[in-house]
């Protein structure tokens, strides 16, 4: 009896190991890529998660809170080559954004930056 309590508060503990050790950014890498994104449902939450706790108007350079500066850090090339990493410094600071969020930038910069 002893030995099938203990395999069962071991089974239990391990399941658990596993369930917390779990990389929580795999839900994001398997989403798709947006296609059609627009400035108010997807790149501005996205930049309000992940950008303008440092980029904001008093912050550091560039701003990123409203469509005027997200576009325009956009047009130059400067947000993507940071988010990509491709430029030597990558941000956020907390690591590479998954590639699904910077196709999706990509892809609202290539057809027209719609707001809406």
């Amino acid at each position: 009896m002893k030995k099938i309590k203990i395999i069962l508060v071991l089974s239990v503990v391990l399941t658990w190991v596993l369930v917390i050790s779990c990389d929580t950014t795999t839900i994001q890498e398997i989403q798709p890529v947006v296609t059609n994104p627009t400035y108010n449902t997807n790149i501005a939450p996205l930049m309000n998660a992940k950008c303008v706790s440092c980029h904001s108007t008093n912050g550091q350079y560039p701003a990123l809170t409203n469509y005027d500066e997200v576009k325009e850090a956009t047009e130059n090339g400067d947000l993507q080559c940071r988010i990509a990493n491709s430029c030597g410094s990558i941000m956020p600071p907390s690591g590479k954004l998954p590639q699904v969020f910077i196709d999706m930038v990509n892809n609202w910069k290539l057809q027209g930056y719609a707001q809406q």
